[in-house]
């Protein structure tokens, strides 16, 4: 039975006050009041009024020029790697059309949405690489209109790193837009900026919520939650890599989970030391000591057997194997949102840029769904046609279905069908 070497402390999530009514009144004024609400939204919020919230091509190629030829060489880099991992999802898709029996063809048909609308969040960091995961899939999938909406920071517009991303990867209009209003805006439309059919990217709990309302009249990625890690490492793991792994996760903030799972004790006693060693010299220490204090576990387990067991359990965001037969974790994981096999792996490179999506499910939700992919940006829609005599023949059993549920108009459809068909083919 797993053993809990260190536990959570279970503290409650932070209090926002009152996120659902704040939201929800925002949203409101969005619908009523359009602009004149986003601004006043973002006036109060971001302390930001433009004269217009979409970013000139003067602004984007002050962004290009001010922004290191390090980073821009980065940049590139990962964007290729997103780019090329999306185009191989989309190649895996295909469009059929099957003669399911003598005159009855059904099909299938790939459709891509014609607007998205991407939120790139502000916040602690300037999360560049959140622009590459939520622009660069829908453009492969073939959407018509991406557009992308990201806080001003300090009073002085987008962050120049996320700028020159968003415009990099093709980005068909930006704005520097933040928070619930940038979701409204999005979902609603304003004044000079039409609505979207979809919308993508994390945020904070206001802008998870907003997506929560809008859902409905516009389609949604998921909610995301704070960030979350589960680690399964064998007597073979390099304590240093481990605990690396650990911090890596425990900075985003607070709220992020990390959980050590192990079938070795003194590999649990080795890692909790190499983590006293690496937070003494972590220029970040204040935000990930107080998450793995909050949040941080190490479980003890019997076998591999076990630890599949607890981190499915877990069903967490990204789930890293650092043990022995990796093979065996590739085959018997079930629930995880991304999957990192071997120590020459680590979730920071799917964060950043190997290819992979970083906006996973959190929340237990791997249990039910996958992470953000090409396959989100495109409808997969039916099509069906037949010949008179396969309508004939369709008729009476359909016929019959209809009004044994007592849906009597149903049938008559059918019924009128296969009168017309049987005499034409006599």
């Amino acid at each position: 039975m797993a053993e809990f070497i260190k536990q959570s402390q279970h503290i409650e999530k932070q209090d926002t006050g009152n996120v659902k009514e704040i939201v929800t009144k925002a949203l409101s004024d969005v619908r009523k009041d359009g602009i004149k609400a986003v601004r006043g939204l973002s006036e109060k919020f971001d302390k930001w009024n433009p004269e217009s919230f979409r970013v000139s091509q003067q602004e984007i190629e002050q962004a290009v020029k001010n922004v290191p030829e390090t980073f821009k060489q980065d940049t590139q880099y990962c964007q290729a790697q997103v780019r090329a991992f999306a185009q191989a999802q989309l190649e895996s898709l295909s469009e059929f059309e099957k003669e399911i029996q003598p005159g009855t063809f059904l099909g299938q048909k790939l459709i891509p949405l014609s607007n998205v609308g991407a939120y790139v969040p502000g916040g602690r960091y300037p999360i560049v690489s959140s622009v590459q995961m939520s622009t660069i899939p829908p453009k492969v999938a073939g959407v018509e209109r991406v557009i992308a909406c990201s806080p001003a920071r300090d009073g002085e517009g987008i962050h120049p790193g996320v700028l020159y991303a968003m415009h990099l990867a093709g980005v068909d209009e930006i704005y520097s837009l933040g928070g619930i209003q940038a979701i409204g805006t999005m979902a609603y439309g304003v004044e000079g900026i039409e609505p979207v059919d979809f919308i993508v990217g994390p945020g904070n709990a206001f802008v998870a919520e907003a997506k929560r309302q809008v859902f409905g009249k516009v389609g949604i990625d998921q909610i995301a939650g704070p960030s979350e890690n589960l680690i399964i490492a064998d007597e073979q793991a390099d304590p240093v890599l481990v605990a690396a792994d650990i911090w890596g996760q425990c900075e985003h903030d607070l709220n992020a989970v990390s959980i050590l799972v192990t079938t070795s004790r003194k590999l649990a006693e080795d890692v909790q030391e190499e983590m006293n060693r690496q937070i003494s010299t972590l220029e970040t220490a204040e935000v990930a000591q107080g998450s793995w204090d909050r949040n941080g576990m190490i479980i003890l387990v019997a076998d591999k057997e076990e630890a599949v067991k607890v981190a499915d359990e877990y069903a967490i965001e990204h789930v890293q194997v650092q043990a022995e037969d990796l093979d065996y974790y590739l085959a018997k994981l079930k629930n995880y949102g991304s999957l990192f096999l071997g120590e020459e792996t680590t979730v920071t490179y799917g964060d950043k840029g190997i290819g992979t999506n970083h906006i996973l499910p959190t929340g237990e939700a791997a249990k039910y769904t996958g992470g953000l992919w090409v396959g989100k940006f495109i409808k997969t829609v039916t099509y069906q046609r037949c010949t008179q005599e396969a309508s004939s023949k369709l008729a009476p059993i359909i016929g019959n279905q209809c009004r044994y549920e007592g849906m009597a108009a149903h049938a008559v459809t059918a019924d009128v069908r296969g009168k017309k068909f049987s005499k034409l083919n006599v």
